[in-house]
C-alpha cells in the first residue's frame, strides 16, 4: 500500500459518465481527498459515501475534491450516485480490472466467513496538489471515518 510521503501513480479512468480523468482533472485547489471501497449500494460502502456528501461543503471550503474509487461499472456508480444524491465523482476501476487499486496497493487477500479473495480494503488517502500522499487511512471504519478525515485535513492543511 502506497504511504505517506509517496508520489500518487499517474492515472485516467472512467468516471460515472464514461469520461475518463486524471489527478490533475479532479484534483481540488489544495489537494484531492481519494477514497476506494468495496461496492456500490452495499450498506458500509452507502454509509460512506453519505457521510462523504454530508461533509463536501467543508471539504471544498478547504480546497479539497472528494473522489470514490470501486470496481463498479460507470453506469452503477450514475445510479449510486443519484439515489444518495452524490455531489461528487466516482471512478470506474473495471478496465482493466483493478488497475488502480493495484497501484494503489488495495487490491489484497480478504478473508470473509472462512472464503479466501480479492478485493477493495477500504482506504483514503489525503492527497496534495503535486500528488503526494499527505495521510493515508488503511482498513477503514466507516463509523466517524468522515469527521476524522475532515478534522485531519484542516490541521494538515493549517500547518
Amino acid at each position: 500500500m502506497l504511504e505517506a510521503g509517496s508520489t500518487i501513480p499517474d492515472f485516467s479512468k472512467p468516471d460515472q459518465n464514461g469520461d475518463h480523468q486524471t489527478f490533475d482533472d479532479l484534483k481540488g485547489n489544495k489537494g484531492l481527498i481519494l477514497y476506494f471501497y468495496p461496492k456500490d449500494n452495499t450498506p458500509g460502502c452507502t454509509t460512506e459515501a453519505k457521510a462523504f456528501r454530508d461533509e463536501i461543503e467543508a471539504f471544498r471550503k478547504l480546497g479539497i475534491e472528494v473522489v470514490g474509487v470501486s470496481k463498479d461499472s460507470a453506469r452503477v456508480h450514475t445510479n449510486f450516485i443519484t439515489k444518495h444524491e452524490l455531489p461528487f465523482t466516482l471512478l470506474a476501476d473495471n478496465e482493466p480490472e483493478a488497475e488502480l487499486c493495484e497501484a494503489f496497493g488495495v487490491w489484497q487477500e480478504k478473508k470473509n466467513y472462512g472464503k479466501v479473495y480479492m478485493g477493495i480494503v477500504r482506504t483514503t488517502f489525503l492527497i496534495d496538489t503535486d500528488g503526494s500522499i499527505l495521510k493515508v487511512y488503511p482498513k477503514v471504519r466507516v463509523k466517524e471515518h468522515v469527521e476524522t478525515v475532515l478534522a485531519d485535513t484542516q490541521m494538515l492543511l493549517a500547518e
